[in-house]
Parts: structure tokens; sequence; C-alpha cells
């Protein structure tokens, strides 16, 4: 069986990750903290469903811990790595900067290391696609400069770019970084918009509407992401000449290492995802609406003819039947007045 070390696998993403690698035979080491930036049962429960399966492996520490992840690695050779653990978002990074410092940078370091003294075929890395931070030219496009984050939470997944680059140039490590655009489905973060929004929506609470609506958002469902990322696995970079490098592809010129979008391609307004969830509630928002927020942007849309290039795949699922997932899902899971 192939075997593959998800880091992050209680998280939203990497549980979906795990569990469909799982279905597909794989043998998964899932590596999470449990940190309580959101509710830790959510986390538990994600990670009962896996621990179902005899193929999953449950390590409960922090990636900067020194020696965890090379102690892992160490035990027995690995397919893939996902990294997909990481402090998240945007506002909280402006309160708590420290933290981002510590499970960003340090954690993703240790993950560096680890995978440079204990070598895989695939280093797969979570980034985002704040990473592209002040660009107005849209759709977003792998091989645009993207120099000017405006968050510290986007700033520390680009300084993740940068450090797995240079790894991957330094030890011929083939790493494919991966920009999420706005991933949501069942099993989601409470934190985020689908989460919040539904919450206050069932409990007849207004909801906030940043930039008084005037957003819009590239809107990715979880499993049409997790696709994308199986597909990616045996699509590893290698260092080859400037001159064969195919026009449009991000793959390094010194390094066996690219960045590739992963998102709906299209960009859908915030009222009419607001909208999608009322009908799939089956209630009315109140909406509160307000000043933009530091560290936000008002459009993400991301060019995914790498990812369609690189693995015949494109996102696919229609906002509509997402939604109405996770809305089933949230009634299911919270019942119809959620705490």
């Amino acid at each position: 069986m192939p075997r593959a070390l998800v880091t992050g696998s209680a998280g939203f993403i990497g549980f979906h990750l795990a569990r469909r690698l799982l279905a597909d035979g794989w043998q998964v080491v899932g590596l999470d903290a449990m940190s309580d930036y959101y509710d830790v049962k959510l986390k538990e429960d994600r990670h009962a469903i896996l621990m179902d399966s005899a193929g999953f492996t449950e390590v409960i520490g922090r990636l900067e811990d020194e020696g965890l992840v090379a102690g892992i690695l160490a035990e027995d050779p690995f397919d893939a790595v996902f990294h997909l653990a990481a402090q998240a978002g945007v506002r909280y990074s402006i309160e708590a900067p420290e933290t981002y410092v510590n499970s960003n940078l340090i954690g993703t370091f240790r993950v560096l290391e680890a995978v440079r003294n204990h070598p895989v075929p695939h280093l797969l890395m979570a980034s985002t696609s704040s990473a592209y931070g002040a660009n107005t030219e849209m759709p977003y496009v792998e091989t645009q400069r993207a120099d000017h984050q405006m968050s510290f939470y986007a700033a520390t997944k680009k300084a993740n770019e940068a450090m797995a680059h240079s790894y991957a140039h330094l030890f011929d490590m083939p790493v494919t970084l991966f920009r999420f655009f706005t991933v949501y489905g069942p099993w989601g973060r409470p934190d985020m918009a689908p989460g919040k929004f539904a919450r206050a929506i069932m409990r007849g609470e207004p909801i906030d509407v940043y930039n008084f609506g005037k957003m819009k958002r590239d809107f990715t469902y979880v499993t049409d992401l997790v696709e994308a990322l199986v597909r990616l696995v045996p699509v590893a970079p290698v260092r080859v000449a400037v001159d064969e490098i195919a026009t449009g592809d991000s793959l390094s010129p010194v390094a066996p290492f690219r960045v590739v979008n992963i998102g709906n391609a299209e960009p859908v307004a915030l009222m009419d995802f607001i909208a999608t969830l009322e009908a799939a509630l089956g209630r009315e928002a109140r909406k509160n609406f307000m000043e933009m927020q530091p560290g936000d942007v008002p459009a993400t849309w991301a060019d995914t003819s790498l990812l369609q290039n690189l693995t015949g795949y494109c996102p696919e699922t229609h906002l509509a039947d997402g939604i109405k997932a996770f809305a089933d899902w949230f009634r299911d899971y919270y019942g119809d007045n959620p705490k």
C-alpha cells in the first residue's frame, strides 16, 4: 500500500484528504495538534471517523516540536507528504501574529528539514490565494508576481513558498505548492463564512457583511479540491532547463518546484453566496453591512489552466449543489439551534 503523511489531518481539508486517501487504499499517518483556535470537538469528531479505518494512524503533536515530524518519516518509507497544517485566519493574524510564526514558519521549517533528511517522492504543501495580496489583475495566474501580501497570515504562507523553493533548489526535493481559493463544504471550519453565516441564520442573529457586500470569492468545494490534490501526487515537478518550461507553467527554472492554483475559476458575488445559503437553510439572514476589514481583499478568482494541463481536471461543483451539501451536514451535525 502507498503511504502518506498528512499534517493537519483533523483540520477541514486534511480530514477530507485523509478520508479520500484511505478510501483509495493508502495508509495514512495523520498528525494534528488539536489546537483550540476553533472547536476541538469538531476536530476530534473528524479524527474519530478516520480512525474507523485500519489504515489510519493518529499522531497528536505540534509541528514545531523538534524531531516529531522527522521521527514519523524515519519509521517507514512514505510515498507522499501533504503539509496542510497551519495557523489559519486572516483576521486572527492581526491579533496573535506569534502563533503564525510558530506554526506556519517554524512548523514548516520542521517539515522541510524532515523531508530533507528522509526524502519522499513528492512533498505537497498548502499555500493560499491570499498570497496574491494586492494584485488586481484577474484571474490570478501562478506566474504573476505576488509581492504585496495584505495580512500577516498571507505573509507567512508566501514565506513558506520561498522556504520550500530554497529547499527544492538546494536538496533536489520535488515540491508542489497549491494556492487554495475559499474552500467550503461539509465538516467546514466554524470561523469561515459558511459556518459563521449558517450558525447566525439558524439562531436568528445578524450576519456581518463586509465591504457592504461588494466582494467576490472563488468558492471551491472541498471534494473538488481533494480530487485535484490526489491527481497532483504523480505529477511531481522535475528540474529542467529554462527553455523546456512550457508557457504558463510555474515550474521553477532552478528547482523541482511548482505553484498550482486550485479554485473553481468562477468568482461569486458575496450577496449571491448569501442568497444561496439562505435558500439551502430555508431561512433569511439579517444582514449587518460593514466596512472592509483590515487584511482582506475585495475579490479572488483563480485561473486553473495549469491544474487542468497537469492533471486533466478542473473543479466543477456548482455553488448551489455544494452549499446544499454543506447546509444538510450543518443541520445534521449542529441541529436547528446551534450553540
